[in-house]
């Protein structure tokens, strides 16, 4: 697509085009559904590599590759992450996006392409959680599989190349040949790869999710898969417009009570954020997200979602801190009363010792 080359982000992360600085056109080609929609998917492709170096140039991201052993010809999914993150102290925080196009560090393709990075992508988060001394894990579920052009032989060309550059031609005759990227062949078990290869070894025990639409019920699966690490590990779960359903996913009983503890769901809502909504069977609290776009969601709840956070590891901490206080008083010797007899004994030691009194009392 000639047109896309005009476009560029700015300092502010908005996408405009280079001589006009006009926002992106997504309806091009007038009554022309199908070449707009290809438009838009080389322009995905065009944002998820711009995401990409952000993530490492200012970030400091690192990406990681998967599976580990792979060899240099398998297709191979990523994921970023912050260093030191997996022995992070101050805790970690996933981040966990919808299904479909949205790549590492998108919530929102459309979002970022009208509204630019701060209302679109995983940024603001992330430097949040940095800023916050936290480690930060960012998934990439919805990378699958490696769509290759023409027949899977070894004279296979790509659809894109590092620097985004699109072959549309490839797109109109769709010839595809998808190639599942083992491990990651499905979000959940993208999820639950990076989580039994790196975090279930590492030392991370303070973690906090983030998960958005279909997020939700991916990170709902992890817990019925893993479901004792994950309530060990895991503190605090935002769980933005999700589509989970606890009462398919999840049959313990306690389990279900640990989501009613750790877990807050925003909902669409034109109510103020933070406003407690009421449905039917509710699986945990839930609270208006302050708007009632999808794609918008988690750009508004991001101060709401880290001050659940906080409260939840504050409490967290006062209750360790009382244990301790309790048990250090429990081991305390308290002083025993005195007998029936030594209460006689000091009636009487007073009564010989007080002198000149004319009335003595015990």
């Amino acid at each position: 697509m000639e047109d896309l080359e005009k476009y560029c982000f700015t300092e502010e992360g908005e996408l405009r085009q280079k001589e006009t600085c006009e926002a992106f056109v997504f309806s091009y080609y007038k009554d022309d559904y199908e070449s707009n929609h290809l438009r838009y998917q080389a322009l995905g492709h065009l944002i998820t590599q711009h995401v990409y170096r952000v993530l490492e140039e200012k970030c400091n991201l690192q990406r990681v590759y998967i599976p580990i052993q792979a060899s240099e010809q398998e297709a191979k999914s990523l994921f970023f992450m912050s260093p030191g993150a997996l022995d992070n102290p101050k805790g970690l925080i996933i981040l966990i996006q919808d299904r479909g196009a949205v790549r590492a560090g998108q919530w929102s393709i459309k979002v970022i392409a009208s509204e630019g990075m701060e209302k679109g992508s995983q940024i603001p988060y992330i430097k949040k959680a940095l800023g916050e001394s936290s480690g930060v894990i960012v998934m990439n579920p919805n990378d699958n599989f490696l769509e290759l052009f023409g027949e899977c032989d070894a004279t296979t060309e790509y659809i894109m190349s590092e620097k985004g550059e699109f072959i549309n031609k490839c797109m109109k005759d769709k010839r595809f040949v998808p190639l599942a990227k083992r491990g990651s062949t499905t979000p959940e078990e993208h999820v639950r790869y990076i989580w039994d290869h790196f975090i279930a070894n590492s030392s991370a025990n303070q973690i906090a999710v983030v998960a958005h639409g279909y997020g939700g019920l991916v990170f709902m699966d992890l817990l019925s898969q893993r479901s004792e690490q994950v309530q060990k590990r895991v503190y605090a779960v935002a769980l933005i417009d999700s589509v989970h359903n606890m009462w398919h996913q999840i049959k313990d009983k306690e389990v279900q009570k640990w989501i009613q503890k750790h877990c807050r769901k925003w909902v669409l809502s034109s109510k103020p954020i933070d406003r407690y909504t009421t449905f039917m069977k509710v699986d945990c609290p839930q609270v208006s997200a302050g708007t009632e776009s999808r794609e918008y969601a988690p750009w508004r709840c991001i101060q709401s979602v880290f001050r659940f956070f906080g409260r939840i590891l504050k409490g967290k901490t006062t209750h360790f801190s009382r244990d301790v206080i309790i048990t250090r008083s429990k081991s305390e010797k308290k002083p025993t009363p005195p007998s029936k007899e030594q209460w006689t004994n000091r009636c009487l030691n007073r009564k010989t010792s007080g002198v000149g009194r004319s009335r003595t009392s015990c």
